[in-house]
């Protein structure tokens, strides 16, 4: 299995959304409180991920007033090496402190895959080639991996949504995120 990871929206420290509801009037997330969500999530990223694999965070990552207090005291604790794609919550420059490399997007030609916060319009997202392969003719459609949507389903077409909700708070690997693209 490959050592590369991905997990978005994890909220880390996020009281209210313990309140927010979807459309039918269910939480989003059924814990008793902040600290059983936060070491759930903790618990779940240290079940797959090991001390020298690479972990994307995809954006969302600690929410609340004290949050720089709660990422010193608890970021550590998550097995990996971090990689952050910035979302729309994370406060610059303070969290970039925490990650190897930040970014606002990224894409990766070996596996063909863009990597953002939020889903980039499929027109946006492809590969027209390399210095060395030359622009081609036929450009071939990246797969947009991305956070932000949380419950809710990506839009039609090469997305994957790796939101918590969407993976079981549980980093999916990226062996895994291709195979259930085959099925």
């Amino acid at each position: 299995m490959s050592d590369t990871w991905f997990i978005a929206d994890t909220h880390f420290n996020h009281k209210s959304i313990l309140d927010f509801r979807n459309r039918k009037d269910k939480a989003i997330r059924e814990f008793d409180s902040v600290k059983a969500m936060d070491e759930h999530i903790i618990e779940c990223w240290n079940s797959v991920v090991k001390p020298n694999d690479t972990v994307w965070h995809l954006g969302d990552v600690v929410y609340g007033d004290d949050r720089m207090v709660w990422m010193y005291a608890n970021f550590r604790r998550l097995n990996g090496i971090k990689k952050l794609i910035i979302g729309n919550h994370d406060r610059l420059p303070d969290i970039c402190l925490y990650f190897d490399e930040v970014r606002l997007w990224m894409i990766d030609t070996d596996l063909r895959i863009l990597l953002s916060h939020v889903p980039i319009h499929q027109s946006c997202a492809h590969m027209f080639g390399s210095k060395d392969s030359g622009i081609l003719k036929n450009p071939l459609p990246l797969l947009n991996v991305h956070g932000h949507i949380h419950e809710n389903p990506s839009p039609p077409g090469p997305y994957q949504c790796v939101s918590v909700e969407h993976i079981n708070y549980t980093p999916i690997n990226v062996d895994q995120l291709k195979m259930e693209l085959l099925l």
